[in-house]
């Protein structure tokens, strides 16, 4: 069971989740834990597709090119920042994905 905690943390299952990537990892961890092939945390993780439809596919929907190059922007950084003090490598990768992304979008409307 969850207990909330007065600085928005919370633990579950006597694990400590700090924020909503926490939550995201944990859920898919346990659950890959049974289906290893189900769960690919950095290039298309199952928990971000509902429907046949991507999360980042929606989110680039709802958002003009320059929001989503932010978006994209913020994320890299984001990952570079926390990976030496939360998942390392996988942060790196997860950086490596959405500056791979931004790269994509800014060659596409430089030949525009």
């Amino acid at each position: 069971m969850s207990k909330v905690q007065a600085d928005d943390t919370f633990m579950y299952e006597n694990k400590l989740i700090d924020d909503f990537d926490d939550v995201l990892t944990f859920s898919a961890d346990t659950i890959g834990a049974d289906f290893p092939d189900a769960h690919n945390a950095v290039d298309s993780p199952s928990h971000y597709n509902s429907g046949g439809i991507e999360c980042i596919d929606a989110i680039k929907a709802s958002m003009t090119a320059e929001e989503f190059k932010g978006y994209l922007k913020g994320n890299t950084e984001k990952y570079i920042w926390r990976y030496a003090y939360k998942n390392g490598l996988e942060d790196l990768k997860k950086a490596k994905v959405y500056l791979q992304w931004l790269i994509d979008n800014v060659e596409k409307d430089d030949a525009l």
